[in-house]
């Protein structure tokens, strides 16, 4: 195979994470293998140990790209949603679950090789600098601010709200809901938002 050798200062870097995630989106984390990744760029194999040890190194920087490009689509929701902290809040779990079953494979990678200091990088973080977890804080503080939210209930309440959300996502990706219809799947996501302000909010803000 022909190598290109216009790579440097880190192009090959991004060139590999860049394929490893277009291997995650039709595959999931176990598509994303150096060796084809470097096949898809056009480098011999060896060249990926320079910015890489291993397939687990590459894994983990996928997941940072796939956490970013959740972000993103949390952000694209916030900017069509009205000031409202409640139609907030839910703006971005809607943009979480509209990512998860979107790119199943991506958001698969995401959280594959992905501890708690890892959600919440510069790598992770969208196009506003925020990250998915960066965003969601910010949204509880605005309910708190505003009154929906009681003080006492709001530490902790990014994981109570993380939980429910990703459990949703994971049910409706790989668990019992991934076949039901995108209507029965919306108000499945509605009741789940229900369920997590009541929990969380006052009766009225």
């Amino acid at each position: 195979m022909a190598t290109r050798d216009t790579y440097r200062h880190g192009n090959l870097r991004n060139a590999l994470i860049k394929a490893g995630v277009e291997l995650a989106r039709d595959g999931g984390p176990d598509a994303v293998v150096l060796r084809e990744a470097t096949r898809r760029v056009g480098v011999a194999p060896n060249a990926a140990y320079r910015h890489f040890a291993d397939r687990r190194a590459l894994l983990a920087a996928v997941s940072q790209a796939g956490l970013a490009e959740l972000a993103r689509t949390m952000e694209r929701e916030l900017a069509a949603t009205p000031s409202p902290p409640r139609a907030r809040l839910r703006a971005l779990t809607r943009g979480y679950l509209a990512f998860a079953r979107a790119q199943p494979g991506l958001f698969r990678a995401a959280f594959a090789t992905t501890g708690m200091a890892d959600t919440d990088t510069e790598e992770a973080a969208g196009a506003e600098g925020r990250t998915a977890y960066r965003l969601l804080s910010e949204a509880l503080d605005d309910l708190t601010a505003a009154g929906a939210l009681p003080p006492e209930h709001r530490p902790g309440a990014e994981y109570f709200v993380w939980s429910t959300v990703h459990g949703m996502a994971v049910l409706l990706t790989d668990g019992p809901l991934r076949g039901i219809t995108p209507a029965r799947a919306e108000e499945a996501e509605r009741r789940a938002m229900d369920a997590v302000e009541r929990g969380l909010c006052r009766t009225s803000e």
